[in-house]
Formats: structure tokens, C-alpha cells, sequence
């Protein structure tokens, strides 16, 4: 594979070159959009990798957009993947609109961006990318809004999945890198359907991603701030859900805000069952709010398991609520599991209320304390 990459900045050009090296990926670094062209237009490549923004302080992606449709005026354009900020999905989407494959977040996660690579070098020959109507679209973007890797902690284990009603969904979960030995535990439901709700779990999703990234230690402050970005870009009808766990490895202390989520089942190891309850309103209802905090310790062999609402209030053909207590006796069933086997047999439970469960979003996320 031969990958040309296109990036203003140095650093982020050495970065990127030292990575795909090391993966045995031959590459070729330019600085600006014309160097692009001129060597997209020299030589083959299997993919082109590039930044949406080339000039100093300039984040509208108008160069990279500009780059995109030019591309299309040459004989054979290699696809091409775009880099975006997560605070700019929609630049991410209206570049997949004008061709691009596929994207990735800055900053970067390394096997995430490597294993976009392959799976574009393996899905697509040498070429324009092919037209995408906007659900096509969106449902690739959200698919890569999901955790690409999981960081290693030494006391935890942790999976999750969600399985949208229809093609796109508003519930969404997150696994986030607060620092050295601490992570981030996100499951939100977005309120409604389809693609509004996915372009609004995105927002929410951008919003969460950058505030984080500065590995916050007043969570409270954080999380009204997140509500005020919210309120100021959704209609007055739009809210969401959410509960943010923070966790310590070193310590094993797990701090949360529910906001107004249902509550996750904490099973301890001698059996107690305990539910989290909400410590925060909804997000995104009202202009001001006053989160508040939680803190609980997992002790080796407790069991926390993030649901959303999709879960307990999914109907079997007969009216049959799957309901909280169905889902604590499945979880009390796999307890000397993994993590993997949960997320699997609470999914397989719900088999049977399939009638319902395809009219919601359903999404689960387990841990495990080692």
C-alpha cells in the first residue's frame, strides 16, 4: 500500500510517516493542496490521506473541501480519507458528500487510523469513490463515532455495543482517555430517531471529545458546560441522557454524573445488586444547570453494566416488557463470564422481544473489576 499524506504542519507529517512505516506502509508527505495534486497527479497511490485545513488559524475545511473536488477533475484519483477535529463532524460529512471515503479525528488513535487505512486499501480499487446518498453517510460516520480501541487498564475490563433501531440512532457510547490510568465511561440516548437523532448524538458525541480532552478533574463544571454548548445548538424539544463515570484504575474509585439516565446496575461480588441513580437532570433541556457527583469503588468480581432505555422497555409480540429485573437475572446468570460473554447474552436475551427492540435504539456497555 502507498499512501500519500497531505498536512500543513511538520510534526504532523513526521508523526504520520513514522507510524505508517512501522506498520510497513510506504508513504509520501506535502505540505499544501497544490503539492497534492501535482503529486496525486505524478504518481499512483493506493489512498490519500489529508487534513482539511492548510493555511495558519483556518479550521472552515474550505481548502480541503476545495481539495476534494479538484481531485475529481484528474484521471484516476486514488480515494481519499480526510482528518478533522472532533469538534467538526460536520466538515467530516459534508467531505464525504463531495467524495472523500472515509474519516478520521484529530488527534488520532493509531491502530483506529491504521485499520481505516487497511480497510480502505481492502474495500475500494484505485478511483473516484462512488456517489453517497446522505444515509449511506451517515451511517459511516456514526459507525466510526464509536470507540475504535479500547486503552488497557489493569483492574478493568470493559466492552459495549449498541444496536440501532434502523440505520442510523441516537443512543451512543464512549470510551474516553482522561490521562495516565484514568477512563472515561459514556452512555448517552439522544431523544427521537433516525438521522436527526444521529446528527444530534454527534453533536453531543463532538462535544463531550473535545471538552475532555484536558483530562478534567471538576467534572461538575464540565458537565454544565457541555449542557450550556447543547442547549445553544438544539431545538428547545431536544435533550439526552447520559451518564459519564470517571475511573481510577490506581484507586479503583469510579466518579459519575447521572444525568437523568436510567440507572446502571452495579452487582457486587456478594450478590448485592445496586442501582445508580440519577445525580443530574437531563442535558441540553435548559440553559443552566447543577450537576452534581457520585463516587463507588469496584472490588474484584463486581459487575457494572450501562444500559439504555432501549433495553428495559423493549416489548415482546405479546405487550411483555423486558424490563430491569429480567435484565439484573440475566446479568446474575453470566457473572463468572467476560465481558464479551455478557454484552453477548444480554443481546441474545433480547431476541425475544425483537417486536420492540426494532423500534428503539438499544445499547449496553459492561465492566468488570479485576
Amino acid at each position: 500500500m502507498k499512501v500519500l499524506v497531505a498536512d500543513d504542519q511538520p510534526d504532523v507529517l513526521m508523526a504520520l510517516r513514522l507510524l505508517l512505516k512501522g506498520e510497513g506502509i510506504q508513504s509520501e508527505a506535502v505540505s499544501s493542496p497544490a503539492e497534492l495534486l501535482r503529486a496525486a497527479s505524478r504518481d499512483p497511490f493506493d489512498l490519500i490521506l489529508m487534513d482539511l485545513n492548510y493555511s495558519r488559524d483556518t479550521t472552515s475545511g474550505a481548502e480541503g473541501l476545495d481539495l476534494l473536488t479538484n481531485l475529481k477533475q484528474l484521471p484516476a484519483p486514488p480515494p481519499a480519507i480526510v482528518m478533522t477535529a472532533w469538534s467538526s463532524i460536520d466538515l467530516a460529512v459534508e467531505a464525504m458528500r463531495r467524495g472523500a471515503v472515509d474519516f478520521v479525528t484529530k488527534p488520532w488513535d493509531n491502530a483506529g487510523l491504521v485499520s481505516t487505512l487497511r480497510k480502505n486499501f481492502r474495500r475500494a480499487p484505485a478511483g473516484a469513490g462512488p456517489h453517497k446518498d446522505d444515509l449511506t453517510i451517515a451511517r459511516q460516520v456514526q459507525s466510526q463515532l464509536f470507540p475504535q480501541s479500547l486503552p488497557v487498564l489493569r483492574t478493568l475490563d470493559y466492552k459495549g455495543l449498541c444496536v440501532e433501531a434502523g440505520a442510523v440512532g441516537g443512543d451512543y457510547y464512549d470510551f474516553l482517555t482522561l490521562g495516565p490510568g484514568r477512563l472515561g465511561l459514556v452512555l448517552a440516548d439522544v431523544c427521537g430517531k433516525g438521522m436527526a437523532a444521529a446528527l444530534l448524538m454527534a453533536n453531543l458525541q463532538a462535544t463531550l471529545r473535545s471538552l475532555c480532552q484536558s483530562a478534567p478533574s471538576d467534572w461538575t463544571a464540565l458537565l454544565a458546560q457541555v449542557n450550556t454548548l447543547f442547549f445553544q445548538s438544539t431545538a428547545p424539544e431536544h435533550f439526552a441522557t447520559a451518564f459519564i463515570g470517571d475511573y481510577d484504575d490506581e484507586t479503583r474509585v469510579l466518579r459519575f454524573a447521572n444525568c437523568g439516565h436510567n440507572p446502571p446496575l452495579l452487582l457486587r461480588g456478594s450478590g448485592e445488586m445496586v442501582r445508580l441513580e440519577p445525580t443530574s437532570t437531563v442535558l441540553g433541556a435548559f440553559r443552566m444547570i447543577r450537576p452534581r457527583s457520585a463516587e463507588v469503588r469496584l472490588y474484584p468480581g463486581d459487575w457494572l453494566i450501562l444500559f439504555s432505555d432501549g433495553v428495559v422497555e423493549a416489548q415482546s409480540e405479546y405487550g411483555d416488557l423486558y424490563g430491569e429485573e429480567r435484565l439484573a437475572e440475566t446479568i446474575r446468570g453470566v457473572r463468572q463470564g467476560t465481558v464479551e460473554e455478557m454484552v453477548k447474552v444480554i443481546g441474545e436475551s433480547l431476541n425475544g422481544f425483537a417486536h420492540a427492540v426494532g423500534r428503539d435504539d438499544w445499547t449496553v456497555v459492561a465492566a468488570r473489576a479485576v
